[in-house]
């Protein structure tokens, strides 16, 4: 597999982007988000807390979080 170097700038600002829309997807249009998606895919097996977790996990592969919002909280 190839390597592929991403600018820190260009990295956090992807991350604020991937933050921003985990956001959304938490808020409190939640459910009219989640029946959309499932209109949109076609069934509700691609789920709105599983895209939700994506967007986390993409997050902290950047480097940009320690990964609170998947493992839980940090060990001091």
């Amino acid at each position: 597999m190839s390597e592929l170097r991403l600018d820190l700038g260009d990295a956090i600002e992807l991350a604020e982007l991937l933050t921003f829309l985990t956001d959304w997807l938490s808020g409190s249009q939640q459910q009219p988000l989640a029946d959309s998606l499932a209109a949109y895919v076609g069934y509700d097996r691609y789920n709105i807390d599983e895209r939700r977790n994506d967007l986390h996990r993409f997050v902290f592969l950047l480097g940009l979080n320690d990964g609170e919002q998947l493992f839980g909280e940090p060990t001091p």
